[in-house]
């Protein structure tokens, strides 16, 4: 059976810490009891856990062996703000699907109330990270920076950048990838897509515009898409 895993809190040589939320709903919804096993990621690796103690909002556990983990893409995706609700399930979706990195990204569409307010939803982002990549089995979250602008996100430092555009439609995602390895950073426009300056600023910079398809994706469809396309043919 599938052991469950958990990022730890804190760790400390062979032991590990859950705290909070996670010490929460291990002792009160799981029951969890002194003995029990689980998959700890701790810092870069993943290592077999076993309760030791359950006290005062803390489990903590005893370090094992090491958990084999499959590598992983570098991906970062920038992607511009959009409706809250809609961004969250992108986040959590290319989490599951395993980028590294989200840059969000506000662009000259970006309506103006979220791009205000967009700064204090980051920790929000951060903690649904977390909870996705508990579930998918993640050994880390990925990093969810502050928002930045457009010339901030355009100098992304990476082996590959990607452009996703509507307006493409010599060069498919699928044919822009290659057989490229190494860091990829992948930029999704906002509702309405990229603007004509916009657009420019990127070519400038060297980012290569590819296309999904002839149909206009909305922008979390856009992401989620774009991850699986990626995760199918470089992993």
């Amino acid at each position: 059976m599938t052991r469950r895993r958990w990022i730890a809190d804190e760790v400390s040589g062979n032991q590990a810490v859950l705290t909070g939320s996670h010490a929460q709903h291990l002792s009160r919804v799981l029951r969890a009891r002194v003995g029990q096993e689980f998959d700890i990621a701790a810092g870069t690796e993943v290592r077999q856990g076993r309760i030791i103690r359950i006290e005062n909002g803390r489990v903590e556990l005893e370090l094992g062996e090491l958990v084999r983990a499959a590598a992983a893409a570098e991906i970062i995706l920038a992607m511009s703000i959009f409706k809250f609700d809609r961004m969250e399930w992108a986040i959590e979706k290319c989490t599951e699907l395993g980028v590294a990195q989200i840059v969000p990204v506000i662009a000259q569409r970006t309506e103006t109330r979220l791009a205000a307010a967009a700064a204090k939803r980051v920790e929000r982002w951060r903690r649904i990270a977390r909870q996705a990549a508990e579930q998918s089995r993640r050994s880390l979250p990925p990093e969810i920076s502050a928002p930045v602008k457009l010339r901030d996100a355009i100098s992304l430092a990476a082996d590959t950048r990607i452009l996703l555009s509507e307006s493409e439609q010599a060069l498919s995602l699928k044919d822009a990838l290659g057989s490229r390895a190494g860091r990829l950073a992948l930029g999704v426009g906002p509702e309405g897509g990229w603007t004509a300056h916009e657009f420019k600023l990127f070519r400038e910079a060297a980012w290569v515009p590819a296309s999904l398809g002839s149909n206009i994706l909305r922008a979390e469809t856009a992401a989620v898409a774009t991850l699986s396309v990626i995760m199918s043919e470089l992993l």
